[in-house]
């Protein structure tokens, strides 16, 4: 009896054990239920609902497209982000993140029951359980975890809930594309695209397996992976080897190819993307500010602006990518010669107020302490800092450390603000515009040698005197005006235009280059040989009024007075002007005003902004015709005669003589014009195919900066080889089909231009002689 009251009573202690075991399992259950209910009714703070999971918020950068396709830079604040679909990502970079990530990725909707089971009962010690999908709603909705234990499980309450509404709304594809394009991954690399492209130079689509290997490596911890050379190479290179042996363990990759690719180094290309770096640096500043204009007058159906640095927007550029590469490679190529050589005139020996000609020592003083108070500097102590005056000028005397530009790399010095403002005077600056006269698609635009170290455009902020190359629009007028030919004759002996004339303040007497005055020439040699009395002459048969009427039709907006001068070339006009004006001598009389950008889309690839050209006719097919076989004696018998060499040498008949180091070698019709202002401060070259027009200026950033002779000073040797350079390159590239056939004859030409039964007064020269520069290898 007693036995069995004891076995009773243990069956009564049992069922009390179950019976608590049962009501704390319920209650355990209902708590959980409990708190994902009121998780997901927001009772912990609110969710995204259907429509934020639909449109999540993520910055965006807009990006800037190239006319082939290429991205030649982005627009962000913060946010390097532009975002690539599904089928735009290798199949091993899937494979690799999910055998790293979530082995059991498709198989689960959302939370990996088997992996939080072992994460509960391994203390996390045997590897997290979170999912790709968990993981991309943390990155989407609610950031790093709390280091307290409470907020950390409701975070994590929070992100299953909206992990598994994830798996509701997107496809697994769509999940793995917002992951990849959501992870910052250091380095300005804010999604795969930007990764891609950062650390190895290529489109996702591009990646191979070790590449993908080593970014997918990087989901770990991308500050204690990252590649860059100076950081972790070591680290880096083990966790993408873990990821291929994942990537092997799940049969994704074979064994023998794990081992192959473990021995490899990790072969990058780290090519980080700034706004003061990479391609076509000077053009995005120009678009910069065309897009601020053109988002302040386009707002959005809702009435609030876009958001250049944020809004996902895409520009559709009539930009280049591969004749951007060459004009950019063309500067740099001809550049550091031609300052190497301005550096070996203007050492204090030979030049005592080097870098400057023509300024005594109260000038320079004057011109430096200008330059002093207009500097990023001056502004920055005045405004920022509150600096008083003085203490300003101080500063500008104290040794500083800094990184100045030189032609052979970066360098660190310690130098003087003000003898670092003097160094950076004596530089030699480029601008360069190329652009198809059919269209106005402006093809290639360089504004300067080094966005990051000189900021100033060059290509349409700048404008400087264009010297002879103003001379076809004078000689345009009088072909359209008089019917005057390529073979009339005219002496090129003195010209004086009295005071008064034409308004003229003061008598005008120009001289030619040579001082030789004796003679006659006709009119394409004057303007192949820059001969200044006989466009003067021109000038004084039609006025300059109607030249500044032409040339204003012509697209340029500069103020141009009209007097006799204008037509050596006084005015200051860009880059930008000259091309799109000499753009309609090849379309047959029509201008097109030059384009930029061609379509804006939002990131949903809604068309914003479609470009409508502007064009107007401006001069007869015959006249714009005639006015480039004038300018095509440029390049066959004129200064820009080196076009034609052969490397070895070349027979320029004007002065018989031989010309040497150009290896040019063109035999395609050029028409052409170089340009050299006063004391050689500025070195002009516009030449012209029939499909594209390119203008090249090179110049210090003070007048008083230039070379003492013509030698090295004038256009031909300035900004001519810089032209060639970009047109070889260009000629090089059969895709781009850069024609190099004769200009269109008009149908009804009545104005003779072949001049071979015509030619200058022998008795004189034809032409002005330049000494020409053969120790530079152009």
């Amino acid at each position: 009896m007693a036995k069995a009251k004891q076995v009773k009573n243990e069956n009564h202690e049992f069922d009390k054990y179950v019976r608590w075991f049962w009501i704390i399992f319920s209650a355990g259950i209902l708590f959980i239920v409990l708190l994902f209910s009121l998780a997901s009714w927001g009772a912990f703070g609110e969710l995204p609902d259907h429509t934020q999971l639909e449109n999540p918020k993520t910055n965006l950068a807009t990006e800037i497209i190239s006319s082939d396709g290429v991205t030649l830079g982005k627009f962000y604040f913060n946010d390097n982000r532009t975002p690539v679909g599904y089928d735009e990502l290798p199949k091993h970079l899937v494979d690799a993140l999910v055998a790293t990530e979530d082995a059991r990725y498709y198989q689960h909707s959302g939370i990996d029951i088997r992996g939080t089971l072992r994460a509960i009962v391994k203390l996390g010690r045997g590897g997290g359980a979170s999912t790709i999908s968990q993981q991309l709603a943390k990155q989407l909705f609610h950031g790093e975890g709390s280091t307290n234990v409470l907020e950390r499980i409701l975070q994590k309450v929070k992100e299953w809930i909206i992990a598994i509404r994830l798996e509701r709304q997107y496809t697994k594809e769509e999940i793995l594309a917002q992951y990849f394009n959501i992870y910052d991954f250091n380095n300005n690399a804010d999604g795969i695209r930007s990764a891609s492209r950062i650390y190895f130079g290529k489109e996702p689509k591009d990646l191979d397996l070790k590449e993908s290997a080593m970014l997918v490596g990087m989901f770990k911890n991308s500050s204690l992976y990252n590649p860059r050379p100076d950081r972790n190479p070591v680290g880096v290179k083990n966790r993408r080897n873990v990821v291929l042996s994942q990537m092997e363990k799940y049969g994704y990759i074979t064994e023998k190819v794990k081992d192959s690719l473990q021995k490899t180094e990790l072969g990058l290309n780290y090519s980080p993307e700034s706004h003061r770096e990479g391609t076509a640096t000077y053009f995005r500043e120009y678009l910069r500010a065309f897009m601020k204009d053109w988002i302040k007058n386009n707002p959005k159906p809702d009435g609030t602006l876009y958001n250049l640095n944020s809004d996902g927007l895409k520009v559709y550029t009539t930009i280049d990518s591969r004749m951007q590469k060459y004009a950019e490679e063309a500067v740099q190529k001809h550049m550091p010669r031609l300052q190497a050589e301005f550096f070996h005139q203007n050492t204090p020996n030979r030049n005592p107020t080097a870098p400057f000609l023509e300024l005594d020592q109260s000038e320079i003083e004057a011109l430096m302490n200008r330059s002093m108070r207009q500097s990023e500097r001056w502004r920055h102590m005045k405004y920022d800092l509150g600096k008083s005056e003085k203490e300003i000028k101080e500063s500008f005397s104290k040794p500083t450390q800094m990184t100045v530009f030189s032609w052979k790399g970066e360098i660190d010095t310690i130098m003087k603000p003000m003898d670092s403002m003097r160094y950076y005077k004596s530089f030699l600056h480029p601008g360069l515009m190329s652009m198809d006269p059919q269209t106005g698609q402006v093809k290639a635009w360089v504004g300067g040698m080094n966005y990051k170290h000189f900021q100033y455009d060059h290509v349409k902020a700048g404008k400087r005197q264009v010297g002879s190359t103003f001379k076809p629009f004078v000689y345009a007028t009088a072909i359209d005006q008089l019917h005057l030919s390529p073979c009339d004759i005219l002496p090129r002996s003195q010209i004086t235009i009295e005071a008064g004339k034409y308004g003229n303040p003061e008598p005008w007497s120009p001289k030619n280059a040579d001082g030789d005055y004796g003679g006659s020439m006709t009119l394409k040699d004057a303007l192949a040989n820059s001969v200044n009395t006989v466009t003067a002459r021109v000038m004084d048969k039609v006025g300059p009024r109607p030249v500044v009427d032409l040339v204003k039709k012509l697209g340029v907006e500069s103020d141009i007075p009209p007097v006799p001068s204008i037509a050596l070339g006084t005015a200051d006009l860009s880059v930008y002007e000259m091309v799109g004006a000499y753009s309609a001598f090849a379309n047959k009389g029509v201008y097109t005003k030059p384009v930029m950008v061609t379509s804006i889309t939002d990131k949903n690839n809604t068309v914003l902004y479609q470009v409508k050209p502007e064009t107007r006719d401006v001069l007869s097919e015959e006249t714009a015709y005639v006015t480039v076989k004038l300018m095509e004696g440029v390049t066959e018998s004129g200064s820009g005669v080196r076009l034609r060499t052969t490397g070895a040498e070349a027979y320029r008949p004007d002065y018989k003589e031989i010309v040497t180091g150009y290896p040019y070698q063109f035999t395609n019709p050029i028409a052409g014009k170089t340009g050299t202002t006063q004391n050689q401060s500025d070195g002009w070259f516009m030449g012209m195919v029939p499909n594209l027009v390119t203008g090249v200026w090179v110049g210090a950033e003070d007048r008083s900066v230039h070379f003492a002779s013509i030698t090295y000073g004038q256009g031909a040797a300035m900004a001519l080889p810089i032209w060639a350079l970009y047109m070889k390159s260009c000629y090089a590239d059969p895709d781009l089909n850069i024609s190099q056939e004769d200009f269109d004859v008009p149908v009804d030409l009545s104005i003779r231009v072949d001049c071979s039964g015509t030619s200058s007064d022998n008795n004189s020269k034809s032409g002005s002689k330049q000494e020409l520069p053969d120790d530079l290898d152009f």
